[in-house]
């Protein structure tokens, strides 16, 4: 009784029971391309559950020490706090190996669940009026996730994640003007440094993810708000929306497709080794790896140092050095053209009302050439971040290795454009003229 009495005096200044029921009867389409997205919020949620067990037992300190725990091949050597508490973490913590591993798993899966889902959102035109700021947000978390990624495997102190910082530390000083002081902020003086770690930590323990969350938040209500989006055929118009009500239907199997997804990245963490930094060893500044590739969604900034030309621009007494361009301008090119790509489009093509019914890629072939066009220039400096590997793995000359991919990053991506035009067009010619021999079909057949 006193309970109903509290939620009655609540509901009555809040408001809380029509907001509960309009939230329970949205209607959620059940198409399986929906799935990207929870795929991406289920390995975050991964992510903080096992990131809070792994802070327990990190260290970010560089302070020296001489290793003499049990893994036996590293004993009597001198490492830093940081990468010791990992080898603790791997080989004396209770589960410590597989959380970690699930841990750097669920990252590389969040990463790639929101990609798949943003093409999905491009290629299907959802990014058009109302949802331009949800196209934002989530351009935002996938710059999210890329940089906190990088913060939390350059946190180990490894002699891999080592090599990544030394890169990353060029690159901050390549950009003009304030290059310098942002490195010397950030590293707490030249390279190595002494404060680069315990500043990574706090911006991948607190900063990043607090950001994320309020993002997803953000994303979510922002996703009530409008109506959902779905494919034509079978009723779907701009003015109703086909599919499943949240409850109960779609919060059963959206609560079943969670421990999917959980179970799926704890059984990876357990039978598919990934970072195994005893092998790498503690970083040494005066070494370089070789063979370092960082993880897939670094590989095209990876990709692009390597395929840079030995370029250099002088002008009014300052310099770009070469890693401007592959570390700083490309990639904000890259964010830049996403983050306005729903107004270019709206302004190209002057369609600015609203659309809740998704697009077709074949219809929108312009745009789907675009998309491929950039697909394959991302995925081709991915590629080439690996080239030492590939020409190590196939016995093939690495300085034509490079040449090779400078070539395919020319010319591969206005290919790639053409043809699925041409497929685009085709597709789209061959089902009207399959529509318009039905009737003549049926006549005959009567």
């Amino acid at each position: 009784m006193i309970t109903r009495r509290l939620v009655r005096w609540l509901d009555e200044r809040v408001g809380t029971a029509g907001l509960g029921r309009a939230a329970l009867s949205k209607v959620f389409p059940n198409h399986w391309s929906f799935l990207l997205g929870e795929i991406a919020l289920y390995s975050f949620i991964v992510l903080i559950l096992t990131g809070v067990y792994l802070t327990f037992f990190f260290d970010p300190s560089t302070a020296t020490i001489t290793y003499d725990g049990s893994y036996e091949p590293l004993v009597g050597v001198e490492m830093s706090q940081a990468y010791r508490s990992v080898l603790e973490l791997t080989f004396d913590v209770r589960a410590g190996l597989v959380m970690r591993q699930t841990h750097h798993w669920a990252a590389v899966v969040f990463a790639a669940a929101i990609v798949a889902h943003m093409a999905r959102v491009f290629f299907t035109g959802a990014f058009r009026r109302p949802r331009e700021l949800n196209w934002i947000i989530g351009i935002t978390l996938l710059l999210m996730a890329i940089l906190n990624g990088f913060a939390g495997y350059s946190l180990l102190d490894d002699q891999l994640s080592g090599t990544g910082l030394r890169i990353l530390y060029s690159v901050v000083l390549a950009v003009p003007l304030v290059g310098t002081w942002i490195a010397s902020l950030l590293f707490g003086g030249n390279f190595p440094g002494t404060q680069i770690l315990e500043r990574l930590f706090v911006i991948h323990i607190l900063i990043v993810p607090v950001v994320i969350g309020l993002l997803l938040v953000l994303h979510m209500g922002l996703l009530l708000r409008h109506r959902h989006t779905h494919f034509p055929g079978g009723g779907a118009t701009d003015r109703n929306v086909v599919g499943e009500r949240l409850w109960p239907t779609y919060a059963l199997k959206a609560g079943g497709f969670f421990f999917l997804t959980s179970g799926a990245l704890v059984l990876m963490g357990g039978i598919f080794q990934i970072n195994p930094i005893w092998i790498y060893g503690p970083f040494r500044p005066g070494n370089v790896s070789a063979a370092s590739q960082p993880d897939w969604y670094m590989g095209w900034l990876e990709g692009s140092l390597r395929l840079m030309p030995p370029w250099e621009v002088r002008a009014f007494g300052f310099m770009l050095p070469n890693p401007f361009f592959s570390g700083v301008l490309l990639p904000g090119v890259t964010f830049g053209l996403l983050y306005a790509w729903p107004f270019m489009e709206a302004w190209l093509t002057g369609d600015h009302a609203e659309h809740h019914v998704l697009d077709r890629p074949r219809d929108r072939p312009v745009r789907t050439a675009l998309g491929v066009a950039a697909l394959t220039f991302f995925t081709i400096l991915m590629v080439a971040g690996a080239d030492d590997v590939l020409a190590v793995t196939f016995d093939l000359e690495f300085n034509r290795m490079v040449w090779v991919f400078r070539t395919l990053l020319l010319v591969a991506p206005p290919v790639a454009a053409f043809v699925t035009y041409r497929l685009c067009i085709e597709l789209v010619q061959r089902e009207r003229d399959s529509q318009a021999s039905l009737p003549a079909a049926a006549e005959t057949v009567t």
